[in-house]
């Protein structure tokens, strides 16, 4: 199950925390895995660890905001492979400010980044994958994304008319150096996981393990979906 030997995945903000993990799990299943990420140095030590475990991986610099540095690392990687399967949207940040203090600069990096960068990828990704009517597009996204709903038919985020499934992925608090950066107090940190059921924060890798299932033909009945991999936060 969940073979992923012969195609072709391209993870955004791959250098460290679930985007790495994501690329590693993706490479085990055998899949070629492209790494990209604005820090191509340190992408490459994530190609390093890929390589190590005899995996075909590739890196490129991108900033997932700038449509021009999007359509040419996708013309790269068809011009190297020659296709493309699985994209995971997982570039993202977060920084906290408070409502009333932040600056339109501030909110655009993270529109750009978050929502616009997701929106570039998976465009150009679905033209590509279009071309062979198979596909996987994995979002990234957050148990902070909004309450659940109802796909309506012919929306471009529900339905899958050329072969490509879209799928979300909400990570509860999962231990990233991205957390980490936020500097949560201890207090804050232990009411948090008092609200998780199992009452710990989650692994990289055990998201990793949900982009595998959404990106394997196993998954070929699921698009339109949330699969919330948070520990109980939101059921509890």
């Amino acid at each position: 199950m969940f073979n992923l030997q012969g195609k072709v995945a391209l993870v955004t903000g791959a250098r460290r925390g679930m985007g790495r993990t994501h690329a590693l799990a993706l490479a085990a299943q055998g899949a070629k895995v492209v790494i990209t990420d604005v820090d191509l140095n340190e992408c490459e030590l994530v190609a390093d660890e890929v390589r190590a475990a005899n995996g075909d991986v590739a890196c490129f610099k991108l900033d997932v905001s700038n449509k021009t540095e999007v359509d040419n690392v996708f013309d790269e990687v068809v011009a190297k492979y020659g296709r493309l399967d699985i994209l995971v949207n997982n570039a993202g940040i977060y920084e906290s400010h408070p409502f009333l203090e932040m600056t339109e600069a501030e909110w655009d990096r993270t529109i750009d980044i978050n929502l616009k960068g997701q929106f570039l990828c998976a465009q150009r990704a679905a033209r590509e994958m279009a071309k062979n009517k198979w596909g996987r597009i994995i979002n990234i996204a957050s148990i902070a994304s909004g309450g659940v709903g109802v796909g309506i038919g012919g929306g471009a985020h529900y339905t899958a008319p050329l072969g490509i499934t879209v799928n979300v992925i909400g990570p509860g608090a999962i231990d990233t150096p991205m957390v980490g950066a936020a500097n949560i107090s201890k207090k804050a940190m232990d009411a948090m996981l008092a609200g998780v059921p199992l009452k710990r924060m989650g692994r990289p890798e055990e998201v990793s393990a949900a982009v595998v299932f959404l990106a394997s033909d196993e998954a070929s009945y699921v698009t339109g979906a949330t699969l919330y991999v948070d520990g109980g936060w939101l059921a509890a």
